[in-house]
């Protein structure tokens, strides 16, 4: 039986007493703990003293390298052409990756885009697509490759390969209370996205009511950190810092959202899906070396719904086949006439979960057809009687639940409410 090189409780203590840990140190604690041999109590301090106490740059990077060499690494070098994939920080609404993965694949790039599932106030972008009746999220990195070649995009759900570590590290973070540490944030996110293969990466970091971050420094500060893991890993890496105050479009859900999606795909859809699909595009283009492509266009001439159709039917979906739809349908109206002065959009997120759009755990069925539509945002002017949003479901017991979340959420008003910008700034290493 070979001797460890190092022991558990004093790794903790180096981070516990705000020290930072030798780099052969963090890597043997982690490929330790993905073995089993530290156990999950003793990660669980040292995830802990990670968040009291921050991490040095270079402490993240060895955590991150660490953390991609307990598993696999992908490679999209046969493809022939540059990859370039995205990843949210999440919030409600966002259905981005849907009509943006097709329009960055109609100018000849490949988007490997590793997607996750809802868990809480935040929606899953493959429970979205699960709405389309055949649609499957799990393919073999055989299948994945053959989908990148043509039509060039691919969404699924991330191999069991890639990251193990990480697997772990965050299913106990989940119950110890150490969610909010940037460190593990930024290593647990690029990890996965470095061991994927992409040549390059564009983050939108969120913030606002929301977000996973509220906090529009915290955002920033992740998002930077981000960033130079990207950088230091050999990855072209940027990232988008976008207002998620309020929900994004005018569909909260799975079904819904995608019906939403396809409309930007035709041309149309909610002015801040429209901006913030073409903003995303743009960067992901600009590091895939097209920085002038007219990403309006694809989406106005039909290119990229060509790409969303091949690209559902690659994965077993039909896309003319009709998405779930509610049973149920409960719609609240204005009470007074005024502006829409505000909607915040956790409590439109916590209500959503309520109706079954979403999952309290990680095991549990959502329902596809729950959610809610809206029918006005914020600046828009409202007469007394006019609705205002639709609470969607197959049981209207459900109903009471969300309504209780939605109390106070908005509000209407006399005057505008302060234009805030969509996307706040770039962030680049």
């Amino acid at each position: 039986m070979s001797v460890e090189p190092f022991d558990a409780v004093d790794v903790i203590r180096i981070k516990r007493d705000g020290g930072t840990v030798p780099d052969d140190a963090l890597r043997w604690i982690v490929d330790a703990y993905t073995r089993g041999y530290v156990a999950d109590s003793q990660m669980a301090a040292f995830a802990m003293a990670i968040l009291l106490n921050g991490m040095e740059r270079s402490e993240i990077r060895v955590l991150t390298d660490a953390m991609i060499a307990s598993g696999e690494r992908m490679s999209f070098a046969s493809l022939g052409k540059p990859t370039v994939d995205k990843h949210s920080t999440g919030g409600v609404g966002d259905k981005i990756t849907l009509p943006l993965a097709p329009l960055v694949a109609a100018f000849g790039v490949a988007v490997p885009q590793l997607s996750g599932r809802g868990l809480g106030h935040t929606g899953g972008t493959l429970d979205k697509l699960e709405s389309i009746p055949g649609w499957r999220a799990a393919l073999s990195n055989e299948e994945m490759l053959a989908q990148l070649g043509d039509p060039g995009a691919v969404i699924c759900a991330a191999g069991s390969g890639l990251a193990p570590a990480d697997k772990r590290l965050y299913a106990l973070r989940d119950v110890t209370g150490t969610v909010e540490a940037i460190p593990l944030i930024a290593s647990s996110i690029m990890s996965k996205k470095i061991a994927e293969g992409t040549d390059a990466l564009v983050l939108d970091v969120k913030f606002g009511s929301g977000a996973f971050m509220q906090d529009v420094d915290r955002a920033r500060e992740l998002a930077r950190t981000m960033v130079a893991l990207g950088e230091d890993s050999g990855v072209s890496t940027t990232a988008l810092l976008t207002d998620m105050n309020t929900p994004l479009g005018l569909t909260i859900g799975n079904a819904n959202e995608v019906r939403e999606s396809v409309e930007v795909l035709a041309g149309g859809g909610p002015a801040d899906v429209v901006e913030l699909t073409v903003a995303l595009a743009r960067e992901m283009l600009a590091l895939a070396g097209q920085p002038d492509a007219d990403v309006e266009a694809a989406l106005k001439d039909g290119r990229a719904m060509d790409v969303w159709r091949a690209m559902i039917r690659a994965q077993d979906g039909d896309p003319d086949a009709a998405l779930p739809t509610p049973r149920e349908a409960h719609t609240i109206t204005a009470p007074t006439a005024g502006i829409l002065s505000r909607l915040d959009a956790l409590p439109f997120g916590i209500a959503a979960w309520r109706l079954g759009a979403g999952r309290a755990r990680a095991e549990d069925p959502v329902l596809h057809a729950a959610g809610i539509d809206l029918h006005v945002k914020p600046g828009d002017t409202v007469t007394a009687g006019q609705p205002l949003f639709t609470l969607l479901g197959h049981d209207d017991s459900r109903f009471e639940r969300a309504l209780n979340a939605l109390e106070g959420a908005w509000e209407i008003g006399g005057q505008q409410p302060p234009a805030a910008p969509l996307v706040l700034e770039r962030i680049t290493a």
